[in-house]
Formats: structure tokens, C-alpha cells, sequence
């Protein structure tokens, strides 16, 4: 893996997508507290997957990236479903959720993670009824028609990228897929303020800067940061990177309860918009 870190800093921007004012309408697409509630409650979630909110904070994230229920959203890479359970119920009445997952042909864990998915899906047609399933090659990506999307999110996957050299593909891949002013939601592991590039090799934190400098030579525009997810805790110097801490706990029992304490990693939380017109990062990347 090859990082050019970046000596500039990020301007670090706070706030929700939408603030509303005292008696003011919501629109009709506006996901309320109430919904957030009933699927965060709701039964169908994998209850170890549930734990996991307390770390993740699911709706603050949801409704920092702006969702709405007439979205057409594609999350890349679900994994085992986690923001799934949320996003295909929320999203399945007026919206359109779309799972991108890695080609079956890119290899037995891809394949093995979409066959996964897929058979979550089709056990509970009540609330993946509705969703699609679309595959991609992380080196030449297609999401879907170009400007088709009206979101982008992706969880704890840009470092992977990174360590296969597959990121700038990806970003490019967003890109594409997005209507002018669709949103681009990030959210990874964060390394430390001035991490040099060998102190952070295979370790799965990345600094904030470089996965802006991503976005933005893609064509993004940063319209925001926010530290929901972020954990004072996290140290950032474990034997294993980021997967000796919870979920994964990579080293076992071996100093278990102190890594159970500290909790899952410390986050970024990034949101770029797709400008109505393309930046002179794109421009060039087309002459």
C-alpha cells in the first residue's frame, strides 16, 4: 500500500444534514424519530448486530448523510447486513435500497459474502423484498446507469481499498453513479493527526486527509465532518491494527476485558456532495 499523506489540514465542518425550524413543515420524504425507532427495535435485526449501535450511532449517522425515504441509496459492500436491516425497511415504501457487493468472480470470500447476503435477503421478503443486489470489479466499478443514485454510503471499507489499491476506482465509481448534488457518506477508521505512512501500513486506520484527498480528486466537494463516531479511547496502537479491538478482538483473550473497554475504533464521519458542476480535478482526469 502506497499513502501520500497529506501535509494540509482539513477544514472539520459540524452539523446535521438538515436543521429544522420551529414550526416548519417536514417534507414528505423526511424520516422521522419514530421510524428510526421502529427499526432500530425491530426484530428482524441480528441481535449482534444490535450491541453494535452503541458505537455506531446508526440514526445520527443516517440522518447526518441526509437520508430520506424516497432515496434511491446504494451502500457498498454491506457485509453481513448490518446498515441493511435499517436501510431496506426504511427505504422499501418510497425509496429504492441497492446492496453493492464485490464480483463472485473476484474470489471466494466475495463470493461467499454475496451469497450471504443474498439468502438474508430472501429469508424476510417483508423487509428485503424490494431491495437489489448489484455486483462490481473494485478495479473498474459500475454501480449502476451513470446519475442514477441519489446517495452513496459506505462503512469501514476504504481502508480495504486502500491496502489493494483499488480506492481511486472506487471514489471514480461514486462518482459516476451519482445525480448532481448526491451525497457521499464515509465513514472509517480515523489514524492519528500526522501518522507517517509506514506507522500506519496494513494497520486499517487511515488519515482523514487522504481519504479526502480521495473524494475530492474524484470530483466530491467535502460538504461535512462530524465526530459521532468518534472514540477518545482508541489508541491506535494495537499489535493487530484496528481488528484487535471489538467486533473482530483478532488477539483473543489476550487482554480482552481492556480492549472490550475501549470499545470499537475511533471514526471519521465524512460527507461529500457531487457539484452541479464538474471540479477541475475531473476536468483534467477527462482532457
Amino acid at each position: 500500500m502506497k499513502l501520500q499523506l497529506i501535509a494540509c489540514s482539513v477544514a472539520v465542518l459540524f452539523g446535521t444534514a438538515q436543521v429544522q425550524a420551529a414550526g416548519v413543515i417536514a417534507p414528505a420524504s423526511t424520516v422521522t424519530d419514530a421510524q428510526f425507532a421502529n427499526v432500530l427495535s425491530g426484530p428482524w435485526r441480528a441481535p449482534e448486530n444490535s450491541v453494535r449501535d452503541q458505537y455506531r450511532h446508526p440514526q445520527q449517522t443516517l440522518q447526518f448523510f441526509g437520508l430520506r425515504a424516497n432515496q434511491t441509496l446504494i451502500e457498498i459492500t454491506p457485509g453481513n447486513g448490518w446498515y441493511s436491516e435499517l436501510l431496506a425497511p426504511l427505504l422499501k415504501d418510497k425509496g429504492h435500497y441497492i446492496a453493492a457487493v464485490q464480483s463472485k468472480a473476484t474470489g471466494d470470500n466475495a463470493r461467499k459474502a454475496a451469497d450471504r447476503l443474498a439468502q438474508k435477503f430472501a429469508a424476510d421478503p417483508a423487509h428485503y423484498g424490494k431491495t437489489q443486489i448489484v455486483e462490481f470489479d473494485p478495479q473498474t466499478p459500475v454501480f449502476g446507469k451513470p446519475a442514477s443514485a441519489d446517495a452513496v454510503l459506505t462503512f469501514r471499507n476504504v481502508h480495504n481499498w486502500v491496502m489493494e489499491d483499488d480506492a481511486p476506482a472506487m471514489f471514480k465509481g461514486f462518482y459516476n453513479v451519482l445525480k448532481k448534488g448526491g451525497t457521499l457518506g464515509v465513514v472509517d477508521h480515523r489514524a492519528k493527526d500526522g501518522a507517517s505512512e509506514e506507522s500506519i501500513k496494513n494497520s486499517g486506520y487511515l488519515p482523514t486527509a487522504y481519504v479526502v484527498k480521495l473524494a475530492t480528486e474524484a470530483g466530491f466537494v467535502l460538504a461535512g465532518s462530524s465526530e459521532i463516531n468518534a472514540n477518545p479511547k482508541d489508541t491506535k496502537d494495537y499489535p493487530q491494527g484496528v481488528w484487535t479491538l471489538p467486533p473482530t478482538l483478532t488477539t483473543g483473550d489476550q487482554n480482552r476485558e481492556k480492549y472490550l473497554a475501549i470499545g470499537e475504533s475511533d471514526r471519521m464521519t465524512l460527507r461529500f456532495i457531487k457539484p452541479a458542476h464538474p471540479t477541475k480535478a475531473v476536468s483534467k482526469a477527462k482532457s
